[in-house]
């Protein structure tokens, strides 16, 4: 009896060995995280899914990180290392392109080894330079450099960011810079003929060069020229490189000057045996009807001292080109922007005077934001009808009727399923004419609004009352200067 009751001991005891060794084997194949954090902060987003989800070919993202940094930035590393894993663990679902790898790195002189000093190099190259940061020690405040910046490498394209404080909107840059490459692959890839970059240099400018503390402008046209081969490779090979001298072609002094390019101009100076003249020089990126220039040489005045002159930056040329080269080909997505009907510009407009019922505000800070990834069309619907490219639309305090048939395009524009950003107001802000500078002057008339757009909503259930909102304790009236503000 006891020998029994001992085997089956033994025999439940292999049983519960071989479930637990099952078991490990299982959970090496079907390893899955689950978040239970109420916000999901340490998920994805759907959008990110779908970015690493559709890659096709791979992706890196080195990160340069300085260790043992102090509250809130040690935080903030600890979260990019749980952010990235998320994207990793997504991507081997689908492709496993996606990958990442974090260098610690110190700044100078805090750590000499040969490995720190290849990180710091390979930081550099990337343009990855270290922050100062605050730091309390012993009830100190001291200041210290950090590395924290990352580059994502995505086929010959390279995107980075170069300072990351806070984990704050981490996710959205990781994941709209991985989108903005891949639209940049697919554009570069669709082109038809090469981005055309254009140096206007006059040689007549290289005798007074180095009276004007210009002694590297000979050596700009190979400079340019191999920023822009070395550039090349990282475009699919879709740049080519022209050097033009207008001083041998009146024809190129027109072209340049209708580009806007620097023209400058010298006396005679008979005892370094200089000649009056005039030279050009600047920078042209083209492609189709599109045309960006560059200005490569910056002019200042100096009371006393006289004029100085420098000559771009070689790091900063290689920027604004690559930035050019996104705007010219189109990468981003477009989105409509009504342009009549009395909408707000997408610019503001200092000149209009507020007192005649012209608004000097625009919308510059909304343009400058969904430009970093979008691109606006003005679309006139008095004179046009919504293109069917666009999927988005976005009017923005329209102050002027639509007719049933604009409406009805708008209408419609929903029925296929594309979306409608409409931001308007119940009343329409009239200044009274004619008013006197530090005069007792009357106040503003805000009239009823109705544009039409009001039934339009109403048929989707949203309705706009004629309301407004003032806060009575801390209202504040502003005035331009010229009228007493």
């Amino acid at each position: 009896m006891g020998t029994t009751n001992r085997s089956g001991k033994y025999i439940k005891f292999v049983i519960y060995l071989i479930i637990i060794v099952l078991l490990n084997v299982v959970s090496t194949t079907l390893f899955s995280r689950v978040d239970l954090t109420s916000n999901k902060i340490y998920s994805i987003s759907d959008a990110s899914k779908k970015v690493v989800a559709t890659l096709s070919e791979p992706l890196t993202i080195n990160v340069f990180f300085t260790k043992n940094l102090p509250a809130p930035y040690n935080n903030t590393e600890q979260y990019l290392h749980d952010l990235l894993e998320e994207y990793s663990i997504y991507a081997g679902k689908h492709n496993n392109f996606f990958n990442y790898q974090f260098y610690d790195i110190s700044p100078d002189g805090e750590d000499g080894s040969e490995t720190s000093k290849d990180h710091r190099d390979l930081a550099r190259n990337y343009g990855i330079t270290p922050v100062q940061i605050r730091a309390i020690e012993r009830d100190e405040l001291k200041f210290k450099n950090a590395y924290m910046g990352l580059v994502i490498i995505h086929g010959d394209i390279i995107e980075k960011i170069p300072t990351i404080a806070s984990a704050d909107g981490l996710e959205y840059k990781i994941t709209t810079s991985i989108q903005k490459m891949n639209n940049k692959i697919s554009a570069l890839l669709a082109l038809k003929k090469k981005i055309n970059i254009t140096l206007y240099l006059s040689s007549s400018m290289k005798q007074v060069a180095p009276y004007m503390g210009l002694k590297d402008l000979p050596e700009l046209p190979d400079k340019i020229e191999k920023a822009v081969e070395k550039l090349n490779g990282k475009n699919y090979g879709k740049l080519e490189f022209t050097y033009l001298d207008p001083s041998t072609d009146p024809e190129l002094v027109k072209e340049a000057t209708q580009q806007g390019l620097m023209t400058l101009k010298w006396p005679a100076v008979p005892n370094r045996n200089i000649q009056p003249g005039s030279g050009i020089i600047g920078l042209v990126m083209k492609y189709g009807e599109k045309a960006i220039d560059i200005q490569l040489l910056s002019m200042f005045q100096f009371p006393l001292i006289g004029t100085k002159y420098e000559l771009i930056d070689m790091a900063d040329l290689d920027d604004m080109l690559n930035e050019n080269i996104e705007t010219l080909i189109d990468i981003n997505e477009n989105i409509g922007f009504l342009s009549d009907h009395g909408t707000l510009s997408l610019f503001n407009n200092p000149q209009v005077n507020p007192m005649e019922g012209g608004q000097t505000e625009g919308l510059s800070n909304f343009n400058s934001l969904i430009s970093q990834n979008y691109s606006f069309k003005h679309i006139r619907l008095k004179e046009e009808n919504i293109p069917e490219s666009l999927n988005s639309l976005v009017i923005a305090g329209p102050t002027e009727n639509f007719t049933d048939y604009e409406l009805y395009q708008i209408d419609q524009f929903l029925m296929k399923g594309k979306s409608l950003a409409i931001f308007t107001d119940s009343f329409n802000e009239v200044m009274p004419q004619n008013q006197q500078p530090f005069a007792f002057n009357q106040g503003p008339t805000y009239l009823p609004l109705n544009t039409g757009l009001e039934k339009l909503l109403n048929h989707y259930g949203i309705q706009i009352k004629k309301s407004f909102v003032l806060d009575e304790n801390c209202y504040k009236q502003e005035k331009p200067a010229q009228f007493g503000g």
